[in-house]
């Protein structure tokens, strides 16, 4: 019989799960500003904006010092490496600038993707290699949290069983590496909306991949209370001529979710009361009470107004959801936001009014809360790029 050596204390385990608890609040998610120099480039490029160094810190700058309206919105920020070590105009540290106003902060670990020989196409994701004295320099640094994606494809072979393995072994190692150093790992297994597969093939794939995940989350003795995951709503290919409403989304993403992911990852948090035993004397009871941690899913190229939608549909399902059911988006919180603000500085205003609005609808729709019908124009553009990775 296999048998499990102690991994975290009680007291690393309790740590873990309130941080995750913090991050996805009720009414809160998650600010992924963690894109790459190569994948800032993209963007900064469909606004005329050059791709430098002072650019990059700009724009990040305009998201980060948005008022107080969106405390009750975002409860953590992913940060790139370079991110994490800038500093506002005033020489205020982007960090400190989070952690002031009580937003964690959290950091993008993994070094992007590279093709898995042997497949037709596919990729796994590299960094593990001086993972965890870089998880050790970051907690020192400020960071509760991490971030690391996969990236899986859908086609008439993909993924295929090794991808998946490979892809979910990377993940759970990611994590149990993250978790000794007290830092909460979030999960991200992305499988694109690339191709013309119907809801009900992405819905069949994603069951099967997160399988897969928590299969190995078990093998690699990770902690699921000190987890948080990320996946991909349940949506057909961008190419799909069949048009599906949000509630079968919503219908089809939480099935999925509740195929495969364990109520464990529900989570448990302590905590005392006292009683009195018959002799009137006092004494200390600790017990489990049931608490939820989050699935905060990722926008996969939807228009801002769709990933809204869809969100808000998922919190509406009548199924039952034993996790809280948020948000991590990047481009679904930021694109009207970059798109105001096109590099000028009379525009910085105007950009940080589209990213609150944005962190409001998020907020409203994590609560099942957000009625539609939010005019955003230009949002309603698809995020959508083929074969995106960064």
């Amino acid at each position: 019989m296999t048998h499990q050596f102690p991994t975290l204390s009680e007291a690393q385990k309790r740590e873990l799960h309130e941080t995750a608890l913090r991050i996805v609040s009720p009414g809160k998610g998650i600010l992924a500003a963690d894109e790459s120099v190569g994948s800032m480039a993209k963007r900064l490029a469909q606004v005329g904006v050059e791709n430098t160094e002072q650019n990059r810190r700009q724009y990040r700058q305009i998201l980060f010092s948005a008022d107080d309206r969106i405390n009750n919105c975002i409860g953590g920020i992913i940060f790139f490496h370079e991110t994490l070590y800038q500093h506002s105009d005033n020489g205020v540290p982007f960090v400190k600038m989070s952690r002031d106003r009580g937003i964690l902060v959290g950091v993008k670990v993994d070094k992007g993707v590279v093709p898995l020989a042997g497949t037709c196409g596919e990729t796994t994701t590299q960094g593990l290699d001086g993972l965890s004295e870089r998880c050790a320099q970051y907690k020192k640094d400020g960071a509760l949290f991490a971030k690391w994606r996969c990236v899986l494809k859908i086609s008439d072979t993909n993924p295929s069983k090794l991808a998946i393995t490979e892809n979910a072994n990377v993940l759970a190692r990611y994590s149990s590496i993250c978790q000794q150093h007290g830092i909460v790992p979030i999960i991200e297994p992305e499988i694109l909306p690339d191709g013309d597969h119907d809801l009900k093939r992405c819905q069949y794939v994603t069951e099967k991949v997160l399988a897969a995940v928590y299969k190995a989350m078990s093998d690699h003795h990770v902690y699921l209370e000190g987890t948080l995951l990320k996946p991909n709503m349940v949506t057909p290919g961008h190419s799909c001529s069949t048009k599906y409403s949000p509630e079968e989304v919503a219908m089809a993403s939480l099935t999925a979710l509740r195929r495969t992911v364990p109520p464990a990852v529900t989570g448990e948090l302590w905590f005392s009361h006292r009683n009195k035993s018959n002799l009137q004397r006092q004494r200390t009871v600790s017990v489990y009470l049931p608490v939820p941690v989050g699935v905060a899913f990722l926008s996969g190229g939807q228009s801002e107004e769709e990933a809204s939608v869809h969100l808000n549909a998922i919190n509406n399902c009548p199924l039952a959801k034993p996790w809280i059911l948020t948000f991590s988006f990047g481009r679904a919180l930021q694109a009207s936001a970059l798109r105001a603000w096109r590099g000028h500085k009379e525009n910085e205003k105007a950009a940080t009014e589209q990213f609150i609005k944005r962190a409001e609808v998020n907020s409203l729709a994590c609560q099942g809360k957000y009625t539609g019908g939010d005019n955003c124009g230009e949002a309603h553009q698809c995020n959508y790029g083929s074969c995106y990775a960064y």
